[in-house]
């Protein structure tokens, strides 16, 4: 390494906490060392760029920091800067990360995955609920042969695994995992992986795929989550989310109108949402 990467190296190994969440603009402002210098520093380990190294080290870091600490990291970070500008501008960053790292390939097949499925079973647990509660009820409203498993407690826990018999016949998995990773999820991978035999396949909706439930699953789409204090920002997810519910809404489209076409008149005559 030169002596401006040396000096790079240093200041990392001494605060890489705080170097995974920090714009390489501000690490150029501390350790005095050029943009580009940076850059190469990140291509020099093995990394497209430093954003790719970046994510690296929050992959590392995220799972040892206590919620006291996510706060008080956020704060650093944030410093004097106004909030709901910093909150923001990290979304959109986030969402063109994920935006510029989806496979094509792969979310067409996932789609086409789940349009076929004989069943489909969505699980999120804890942060991720809330993003496999929304899919789970925007399928819903397309397909009939949706189960949801909140895997919140051990009965639901146990919904996954008394499929054995049954589950097959080009069954998929929608699985949420997020910080903090459940086991149940993991394991519900995992018990999908085994019956591949079965024509069962999974989807993985996380922000790692150095995790089992990347590792395990046929279809995987990442979106940083990053923290913002104690939670994490799922903005990108859903956006993904939403792209995966447009196109299947696209490659359903006949059907979704003659579905719909019913429900919207029994909604009229009972009166059952305010209008505008």
């Amino acid at each position: 390494m030169s002596k401006s990467q040396k000096k790079i190296t240093e200041f990392i190994l001494s605060n890489y906490d705080k170097v995974a969440y920090i714009a390489a603009t501000k690490l150029v402002s501390v350790t005095g060392i050029s943009e580009s210098t940076v850059v190469r520093f990140a291509i020099k380990l093995g990394y497209d760029g430093y954003p790719e190294f970046q994510h690296t080290l929050q992959d590392m870091v995220r799972t040892n920091l206590t919620p006291n600490q996510r706060i008080e990291l956020t704060i650093t970070i944030i410093g004097s800067s106004d909030i709901i500008e910093y909150v923001m501008n990290s979304d959109i960053e986030k969402i063109k990360y994920t935006l510029e790292h989806v496979n094509q390939t792969c979310f067409s097949n996932a789609v086409k995955a789940i349009t076929n499925a004989r069943i489909i079973y969505v699980i999120g647990v804890c942060s991720s609920l809330a993003i496999a509660q929304f899919i789970s009820h925007n399928l819903m409203l397309i397909f009939d042969n949706v189960k949801f498993i909140s895997g919140s407690n051990e009965s639901n826990e146990s919904n996954i695994f008394e499929q054995d018999i049954s589950i097959g016949g080009d069954d998929v998995l929608f699985a949420v995992g997020f910080l903090l990773y459940s086991n149940r999820v993991i394991n519900a991978v995992r018990f999908v992986h085994s019956r591949k035999a079965r024509k069962v396949k999974a989807i993985a909706l996380t922000d790692s795929k150095i995790l089992p439930i990347a590792e395990n699953s046929d279809y995987v789409f990442t979106a940083p989550s990053n923290m913002a204090s104690y939670v994490d920002s799922l903005v990108a997810t859903l956006s993904l989310v939403n792209a995966i519910i447009v196109s299947i809404t696209r490659e359903k489209q006949c059907e979704i109108k003659e579905r719909f076409d019913s429900p919207d008149s029994i909604r009229d005559e009972y009166h059952l949402y305010a209008k505008r």
